[in-house]
C-alpha cells in the first residue's frame, strides 16, 4: 500500500515529524552556526518598557473596535467569540493566544479540521485581510507574553523540530512580526524566516526594532510585496535535510511515508487478530 500527502491524517504527519527528527537533529546540529542572543541594556529592559507603554495605549484606542467585533462575531460565527490557542513563548514556554473566532469547526472525512482557507468566513477574510485580529495580540503583549517586534510564536509541536540554531528563535519574546531588514516581494520559506528570527535575536536594538517597525509598515503598502504574500503558501513545516534546510511536508523524503504505510498495515493486522 503507497501512502501519498494528500492520504495522511495530522496524527501520521506529526509522527513522520518526530521521526525526521530523531533521525535528522543529531546529524546536523553539530555542524550548525552557534546563535549568541543579544544581552544589551534595551534587550534586557527598554524593550519590556516600551512593549507595556504601546500596548496599553494601543488597548485603549482599540476598544471600541475591540467592542464592535465582539458583535460581529456573535452574529458571524456564534459562541465562544473567542478563541484559544497555546503557542510557543520566550524560552519554549508556553502562553495562550487569543483572539476573535473567524473560521467554523468544518473537518473532512478523516476528522481533522479542514484547511483555514476553507473554513474562514466572509467576514473573517475581511478581518484578517484588515489585521483586526490582531489586535487581541496588544494584551498578549502587556502581560508579558509577546513584544510588539519579535519571532511569531508557532505551535508547541514545532519545539521538538527545531535544530540547535533555529531554536534561538525562542531566546526572545515573540511578536507580532518579525520582517527581513531587507523587504522582498517573495513570500520567505521556512529558512529564510528562521534565518531571520535568529538574526533578530543575536540584533536586538532600539534602532533595528525601528527599522522594522517602519518595515512593516511599508510591507502593508506594498502592493506587490502584500500579493506575493498572500499567492504564496509556506507548506508545513516538517524539519530538516541532511543539509540543515527546513523542509516543508512536499519535501520529506519518500521512507517516512512507506514508514506510515507499514504502521497502517500492521494496525490493521492487529485489528483483524483481536
Amino acid at each position: 500500500m503507497k501512502i501519498t500527502i494528500e492520504m495522511l491524517t495530522k496524527d501520521e504527519r506529526w509522527r513522520i515529524a518526530d521521526r525526521m527528527a530523531a533521525d535528522i537533529l543529531p546529524v546536523i546540529n553539530p555542524k550548525l552556526k552557534e546563535v549568541k542572543p543579544s544581552r544589551s541594556f534595551y534587550a534586557k529592559y527598554v524593550k519590556r518598557f516600551l512593549d507595556i507603554i504601546v500596548s496599553l495605549t494601543i488597548m485603549l484606542i482599540t476598544l471600541p473596535i475591540n467592542l464592535i467585533l465582539a458583535v460581529v462575531t456573535f452574529f458571524d460565527v456564534g459562541r465562544p467569540i473567542f478563541f484559544f490557542q497555546d503557542r510557543l513563548g520566550k524560552d519554549g514556554k508556553l502562553f495562550k493566544i487569543v483572539k476573535f473566532r473567524n473560521m467554523r469547526n468544518t473537518t473532512d472525512a478523516n476528522g481533522d479540521l479542514l484547511p483555514p482557507s476553507q473554513r474562514v468566513t466572509k467576514i473573517g477574510k475581511f478581518i484578517r485581510k484588515c489585521s483586526l485580529d490582531e489586535l487581541l495580540n496588544f494584551w498578549s503583549i502587556l502581560k508579558g507574553d509577546m513584544s510588539l517586534i519579535g519571532p511569531r510564536p508557532l505551535l508547541p509541536e514545532h519545539y521538538r523540530r527545531y535544530s540547535s540554531r533555529h531554536v534561538k528563535r525562542l531566546a526572545v519574546r515573540p511578536g507580532l512580526e518579525c520582517p527581513p531588514p531587507d523587504i522582498k516581494s517573495h513570500m520567505f520559506s521556512w529558512q529564510d524566516r528562521f534565518e531571520n528570527d535568529v538574526w533578530y535575536v543575536e540584533h536586538v536594538s532600539f534602532l533595528v526594532d525601528c527599522k522594522l517597525f517602519f518595515n512593516i509598515i511599508r510591507m502593508a503598502l506594498n502592493r506587490k510585496s502584500a500579493a506575493a504574500r498572500a499567492s504564496v503558501s509556506r507548506g508545513i513545516f516538517m524539519g530538516y535535510n541532511l543539509d540543515g534546510i527546513a523542509i516543508t511536508l512536499d519535501e520529506v523524503p519518500q521512507k517516512y511515508l512507506d514508514q506510515i504505510a507499514e504502521d497502517r498495515e500492521q494496525n490493521a493486522e492487529a485489528a483483524n487478530a483481536s
